[in-house]
């Protein structure tokens, strides 16, 4: 009897806390709330589960009220710990996540158990989530991860939100939204409800929205998304099997990403050569007022005409001319960040006997996309070099792509009738003519081919003693390439996927600026007990052991140190490069292998029925990312064997809940070996890899849900974060040319004086609150986000260039400040409003909503990558302004 009855408790209480990762996770948590006999609740839309690990829920109520079609990771910027800036109002063109300072990619997303982070780098992309009226809710696991969680990144916090099943009766839900900056999106959802005598339902959805970049109006953002699920109960133990899709379809330009410098003037060396204005490229600023923020106009002189293009735009093909380039389309604005994603995932539970339940969730990924900084000009004709740094001369032509440019070898790729089009060479083998060749486009592509399973078997030894057994299965493939095609006349490309139409070389074949294959590969077992003693204490512990493959395939040539590569189709040609470079690697194939065993326990204790006090423990891993994996074969032979990350996270703290209250206060801790840090370059199109060696980091996270009385309730959350680099970072060698610009003895190793330092990007500090009024019809709230000053580098060290030349850490000439050691502190403040007008249509599901983001309009630095020198200028997006939007809902 008691067995049924925890049967069907836990088939009650599956909508209220389904709140962890995987179907297996979920079940398991809520045989938990079983056995300590309490329900998680909820205060408008706000929980605190009374679990081990530091966690924070919120629902559809919650979410429902931020502005639709909003990503769930701007959303989860009212939890404690959590740090979001939006690139756009509507959260369709991307972001910056970090937690408690762990950056996007040491946080596990998960979306209905499957991973979303990136096989390759493990970055998340928050414009390509579910649309949000689908989400039934989402938890932030603030220090720690599930025991089967399938990730090879998550050192720190995970993301989990899970898809809404299907409603029991038919629904029709049409919304359309309007707002700032030509927004306009639609969305429409459709419930079967129950159409089988076997309870079978079912839902089918739609959303497509559109809006123009705020400060760049000619670059705008393209959304389709397309979601089904169908849901099959099985008996009357909560069994079920439930089968879904998701497709998400942007076309997106590449969002406002300028230099983070303020200086007023160019220079060339310490002579002022004219004013510094704001823009997206190299020698750009970042904005001061909102009048000067929208450089659209300078994007759009980038095509005006010159004496390369007397008619504007890109240089005419002319028959017997070698024709000439401008800037038209080179901007990291006039690339485009299109993607096609797609999952299929299913979800199961079959209860095999009494106490012993199977939990099954098989998946499959696509993704199709690419990005970076796309125009680089195309050169018909060969490639030949002088003797210099970088190796003997190659005086017999050869073509590929080569020194970042791709020499086609005698190509007509303007359709002119000859193969002019391209710089010439002295005698010496220097270049001539720099200016001359053909705009295309050829940007970082990526197609990924993801399969997944996660599996659980849960028995319970008796009514609060439960175990289970957990396999994980992960396998990526991962393709990137980088094909050309020309650009149009007026500097877009003529592909927004090259892919679909690549440009060949001589050799027939497809010129790439990379060229590569990888497989990642993840076998996982893992254990978890739960037991509840006297009553009061409940004690978790479980341990996974993941086994990680990674299988690099670079067909490539390897400069260097790893960041850049010379790509060949034709043998000759890759020879006779190779045989000149003797410090360059040729292709090369390896696999990695890591493997660890990670323990995590932890405890909940009832002080009162009220009051409840938590602590956890658990052992984190990251195995180095594909991207830094090939830039240790830059070494020679591929000897470079980088380590993986790992962490040890402590939390604990008390708890305060009741059905007016929901309220936590937690410390925290988190010891990082080997910490991988990582900074984007959109000009050279790079990512370069630091390693800060051991850092600890530490805080204070806390938040509180009250409802007043019945009409209002109020929200408050805050959290602090110290940490601490304990090593400086090695940050290259003594050379003769860089000796006196960085006082050092040629053959040491130079350090950048990191130790004892902040870590950069993450803010120090972050606070917020909310507050909701319920007036009948209409329902008002209003809430603020306090984000604290962040660090621009490692060095904690103000930002400054060189009137000479930048050697490492030092400097041929004066050094001058560009800005400051940080970005500073910012408040934004966002307005909702609904009011039902159901009264009027005789229905309770339609109304019309408002909503205002940043509603004081202010400006600030969102997201960046920091970089461990003050030497490095960050390029950094500029905070979404104010934005209006109004919504009608209907629904039947």
């Amino acid at each position: 009897m008691k067995k049924l009855l925890v049967g069907c408790a836990l088939s009650a209480l599956a909508a209220s806390s389904a709140y962890a990762q995987s179907t297996g996770s979920v079940d398991f948590q809520q045989k938990d709330i079983v056995i300590t006999g309490t329900r998680t609740k909820s205060v408008d839309g706000v929980q605190v589960p009374n679990t081990a690990k530091a966690k924070g829920v919120l629902d559809s109520t919650f979410i429902q009220r931020q502005t639709p079609g909003q990503s769930v990771d701007d959303i989860i910027n009212m939890l404690p710990g959590v740090s979001f800036q939006n690139n756009d109002p509507y959260g369709a063109s991307g972001g910056t996540l970090t937690i408690r300072g762990f950056d996007a990619s040491r946080i596990s997303q998960t979306f209905d158990g499957i991973p979303l982070n990136d096989t390759g780098n493990y970055a998340l992309y928050s414009n390509q989530q579910l649309d949000p009226e689908l989400i039934d809710q989402v938890s932030v696991n603030l220090g720690t991860t599930d025991v089967d969680s399938p990730t090879a990144s998550a050192t720190g916090s995970t993301v989990n939100y899970r898809t809404r099943d299907p409603y029991n009766d038919f629904h029709v839900r049409l919304q359309g939204s309007a707002g700032s900056f030509d927004f306009f999106r639609i969305f429409a959802v459709v419930d079967t409800g129950v159409f089988t005598p076997f309870g079978t339902k079912a839902f089918l959805s739609f959303s497509h929205e559109e809006n123009e970049n705020p400060y760049q109006a000619l670059s705008r953002t393209d959304k389709w998304q397309y979601n089904g699920k169908i849901y099959q109960p099985i008996g009357s133990s909560g069994d079920f099997i439930s089968a879904a899709f998701n497709w998400n379809h942007n076309v997106n330009g590449n969002f406002s990403s300028v230099p983070l410098r303020i200086d007023p003037v160019v220079r060339s060396g310490a002579t002022v050569t004219g004013p510094r204005v704001v823009g997206s490229g190299s020698s750009n600023r970042f904005p001061l007022t909102h009048s000067e923020a929208d450089y659209t106009a300078l994007v759009a002189a980038s095509c005006a005409p010159s004496a390369s293009a007397p008619g504007g735009g890109i240089d005419m093909p002319q028959t017997g001319v070698a024709d000439s380039t401008n800037t038209c389309g080179t901007l990291f604005d006039q690339s485009f960040n299109p993607s096609n994603t797609g999952n299929i995932r299913v979800n199961s539970r079959f209860t095999l006997a009494n106490g012993l339940v199977l939990t099954v969730d098989p998946s499959y990924q696509y993704v199709k996309a690419n990005g970076g900084s796309g125009a680089v000009k195309g050169n018909e004709g060969f490639y030949t070099r002088a003797a210099g740094s970088t190796g003997a001369a190659i005086t017999t032509p050869i073509y590929g792509y080569i020194g970042g440019q791709p020499y086609f070898g005698g190509v007509d790729l303007n359709g002119d009738g000859d193969v002019l089009d391209s710089p010439g060479h002295a005698a010496t083998g220097a270049l001539t003519g720099t200016t001359q060749g053909v705009e295309g486009y050829a940007s970082s592509q990526t197609g990924t081919h993801r399969i997944g399973v996660i599996s659980s078997l849960r028995y319970d030894i008796s009514s609060t003693q439960t175990i289970r057994l957990s396999y994980s299965y992960d396998h990526g493939r991962h393709r990137q390439t980088g094909a050309w095609v020309p650009l149009n006349r007026d500097g877009s490309t003529s592909q927004y996927f090259p892919i679909d139409a690549p440009v060949s070389d001589a050799s027939g074949a497809p010129i790439e600026k990379r060229n590569r294959l990888s497989y990642a590969i993840l076998n996982q077992v893992s254990g978890e007990y739960s037991g509840r003693f006297f009553e009061k204490l409940v004690i978790t512990a479980g341990v996974r052991a993941p086994f990680y493959e990674r299988k690099l395939n670079n067909y490539c040539v390897t400069e260097a140190g790893g960041s850049f590569v010379d790509c060949f189709n034709n043998a000759a040609s890759q020879a006779a490069f190779l045989a000149a470079s003797p410090t360059f690697v040729a292709p090369i194939s390896k696999t990695f292998k890591y493997h660890k065993i990670l323990p995590q326990a932890g405890a909940t204790y009832d002080i009162t029925s009220a009051i409840s006090a938590y602590a956890s423990y658990s052992k984190g891993l990251q195995v180095p990312g594909t991207d830094n994996l090939y830039q240790s074969l830059g070494f020679p032979n591929g000897s470079a064997n980088p380590a993986p990350e790992t962490t040890n996270n402590f939390d604990t703290g008390l708890r305060y809940r009741t059905s007016k209250i929901q309220a936590q206060l937690g410390l925290w801790y988190t010891g990082f070996q080997n910490r991988l840090a990582s900074a984007y370059d959109p000009v050279n199109d790079v990512t370069v890899y630091r390693n800060l060696g051991t850092v600890h980091k530490y805080g204070v996270d806390g938040n509180v849900a009250y409802t007043v009385i019945p009409e209002v309730t109020v929200m408050a959350f805050g959290s602090y974060l110290k940490s601490k680099i304990l090593n400086n970072v090695d940050a290259g060698t003594c050379t003769a040319a860089n000796a006196v610009a960085n006082a050092c003895t040629v053959g040491q190793p130079i350090f950048a004086l990191t130790a004892g330092k902040r870590e950069s990007g993450a803010p120090v500090y972050t606070a917020g609150g909310r507050i909701e009024g319920n007036l009948g019809p209409l329902e008002v709230g209003l809430q603020a986000k306090r984000t604290g000053r962040r660090y621009i580098n490692d060095q904690n060290l103000p930002v400054v260039q060189c009137t000479g030349s930048v050697q490492v850490l030092g400097c041929t000439g004066t050094p001058y400040q560009v800005y400051g050691a940080i970005a500073k502190g910012y408040t934004t403040v966002d307005l909702d409003a609904r009011l039902a007008i159901g009264q009027w249509v005789h229905n309770d599901r339609t109304y019309i909503q408002f909503n205002v983001t940043n509603l004081f309009n202010k400006l600030y630095v969102a997201g960046y990558t920091g970089s461990y020198s003050q030497w490095t200028i960050p390029f950094a997006y500029v905070g979404a302004p104010r934005a209006i939007s109004g919504t009608l809902v209907v629904g039947f």
